[in-house]
């Protein structure tokens, strides 16, 4: 086995050990008075916990305040409807006009613990350089490459996620949808802004997998809604036109999108040969939106000839054997792959991180067991949470903390009754127009089998939008898979990216 790979999750554990030096595990600093600022907002949330801390952070002592609370979710302003748990941090000192930033992942059904203990907040899970799996029990400590110094940071854990839950009497069912979601959240923003007397603060959205489409739905909703216009919008690893990532009869883009990132798999665990991956995929790219396409687009027309080609280019790009591709009908599903790639090393690779490998029950069937990649992350994530909102945010609660749920489905994509893939990026695409200055930064992963990079850049290419605003959106990729910040050199890199965004942004 190639030493190079990700282990697979018990091997991770044991490589853990080995790996880089960590940064070293946070202590507990006792809560020490809240700022000025800070009471005023424990004052509107009696719910909430305020502590103040520190954080080293490029070479300063940054002083913040740390809110951990619930706010309602009001029906024409009165009646409460649902509780949301969320997590704020504020600069101390920070003016009322500062970067303010909500930001929460996906699922549906997940809560935002990966951004906030992951990449944004000043607190994050210590894993091995490389993402490789943390030591049990989790350990978490100082983020050096928080956005704090950028921007005041609110997570939120929308209804049903996290510490969040509908009101007594109230069904949760209410929330459960793509339009009521954006609803729910959008006045979560407006309250919390109205609340902390943050109007006049610039504004942004960072969203993770799901989230981004909740980000998009946001854009809208809360320009249009509220009159709330944004200052950015962050997409990491995002899905805005689901029919580039739904394999279903019929719809054929899926296959030729993710062929770039099953080709980067391939690569990474010796499938593929290439001394250059970046030139590599960009033949990949080229061949999937020309050959491959024309292919697909033929169907049952495709000349036998030129069958035999295609067959004997994919399999060289994907790792996997001839037979297998024609027997795929030239179609190969992200789940197939996964389990197909390295089945003759009785492995399969992940979904949100091709690099990781997992071992199912048995070789034979089409399709993993579970996906190795977030076996990885989701106990050290949970217990990191658990732990963290204790013993230094000093929240008490004895309600579970629901890291990602499926009580939320089945998720109302209320466009399915018009017979259409949800796609928002039009939504996005007319928040540009009608707020010039609103700007976008897509993040993507070379490693993301679920939201692959190639399928982000066709939905960039496609908003339609005017010369004059194309450069508002700004794409950038980064070396794991969706949760690419779980690497330390993409981690960093994401923070520089994130600095020169919002410098855009607010025209700095």
């Amino acid at each position: 086995m190639n030493p190079a790979r990700l282990a697979p999750l018990a091997l991770l554990c044991l490589l853990s050990a080995l790996a880089p030096a960590q940064d070293a595990p946070t202590s507990r600093p006792a809560a020490s008075a809240a700022a000025p600022a800070a009471v005023a907002e424990a004052a509107a949330d009696q719910s909430a916990a305020v502590t103040s801390h520190t954080l080293e952070l490029g070479g300063q002592t940054l002083r913040y305040t740390a809110t951990a609370g619930k706010l309602p979710i009001l029906h024409d302003g009165e009646k409460v409807k649902a509780e949301v748990f969320y997590v704020a941090y504020r600069l101390e000192g920070g003016a009322d006009d500062r970067p303010l930033t909500f930001a929460f992942n996906g699922g549906p059904g997940s809560s935002s613990v990966w951004l906030h203990l992951g990449a944004l907040g000043p607190q994050r899970v210590l894993m091995g350089d490389e993402g490789q799996a943390p030591q049990v029990p989790t350990r978490y400590g100082p983020n050096h490459a928080s956005w704090l110094d950028l921007t005041d940071l609110v997570f939120i854990d929308p209804v049903s996620t996290g510490y969040s839950r509908a009101a007594e009497g109230e069904s949760p069912k209410q929330f459960h949808g793509l339009d009521e979601d954006a609803a729910a959240v959008g006045e979560f923003i407006r309250l919390y802004v109205t609340r902390n007397k943050r109007w006049s603060a610039p504004k942004f959205l960072v969203g993770e997998s799901y989230g981004t489409t909740r980000a998009a739905a946001l854009a809208g909703h809360l320009q249009g809604r509220w009159g709330m216009n944004l200052n950015g919008v962050v997409l990491v690893s995002p899905v805005l036109d689901f029919q580039t990532i739904r394999f279903a009869p019929g719809n054929d883009q899926p296959y030729w999108l993710f062929l770039p990132t099953y080709a980067a798999t391939a690569a990474y665990h010796g499938k593929l040969q290439t001394n250059d991956l970046p030139a590599t995929l960009r033949e990949v790219e080229a061949w999937a939106q020309s050959e491959y396409l024309t292919a697909l687009a033929l169907g049952d027309r495709l000349p036998p000839a030129r069958e035999a080609a295609v067959v004997q280019t994919l399999a060289r790009y994907t790792g996997l054997s001839e037979t297998f591709v024609r027997r795929s009908g030239l179609r190969i599903s992200m789940q197939a792959f996964a389990k197909e790639l390295l089945r003759d090393q009785s492995y399969t690779v992940g979904r949100f991180d091709g690099r990781y490998l997992g071992r199912d029950r048995l070789d034979a069937g089409d399709s993993p067991d579970y996906d190795p990649s977030y076996a990885v992350v989701q106990g050290a994530y949970s217990a990191a949470l658990n732990d963290y909102v204790r013993a230094e945010l000093g929240f008490e609660t004895d309600r579970p903390y629901e890291i990602l749920t499926g009580a939320v489905n089945p998720w109302n994509y209320s466009w399915a009754g018009t017979n259409r893939f949800v796609n928002v990026a039009q939504t996005l695409r007319d928040a540009i127009a009608k707020n010039p200055g609103l700007h976008v930064l897509v993040a993507t992963g070379t490693y993301d089998l679920a939201t692959p990079y190639f399928a982000a850049d066709y939905t960039v290419a496609h908003l339609g939008l005017p010369p004059e605003l194309r450069d508002h959106v700004q794409t950038t990729r980064y070396g794991a898979g969706h949760m690419m910040y779980l690497r330390k050199p993409d981690l960093e890199q994401l923070k520089s990216d994130a600095a020169a965004f919002y410098g855009r942004a607010l025209g700095r």
